[in-house]
């Protein structure tokens, strides 16, 4: 027997519901596009693995741009697309709420 499909709703939480992950758009969402390293520092205390993973994940599902330069060294940047910026607005208000409660 097959599983039944997600609803649209289900799939989007179960991608951005990770870790991290919802911190790591809204830092991309304020800071605008950031430098592994540098987005790392703002992500306070998530480890390389787990970052490089959600970065990943977020590239693959078409939400976070990455961009490579090939300079010396090579430079590259992350950062929110159009589809990621979407998400901006719902993300805000889930900030409000949780100073709300949590202030």
């Amino acid at each position: 027997m097959t599983e039944p499909e997600s609803t649209p709703l289900e799939k989007l939480l179960n991608q951005i519901s990770g870790r991290w992950t919802m911190y790591i758009l809204w830092v991309l969402d304020t800071k605008g596009a950031l430098r592994f390293g540098e987005l790392k520092r703002e992500v306070d205390g998530i480890s390389t693995k787990v970052l490089t993973e959600r970065l990943r994940m977020l590239e693959a599902i078409g939400i976070v741009d990455r961009d490579y330069k090939p300079t010396i060294p090579p430079q590259v940047t992350y950062n929110l697309n159009e589809r990621g910026k979407e998400l901006s607005k719902p993300l805000y208000h889930l900030c409000e709420l949780a100073s709300r409660w949590y202030d």
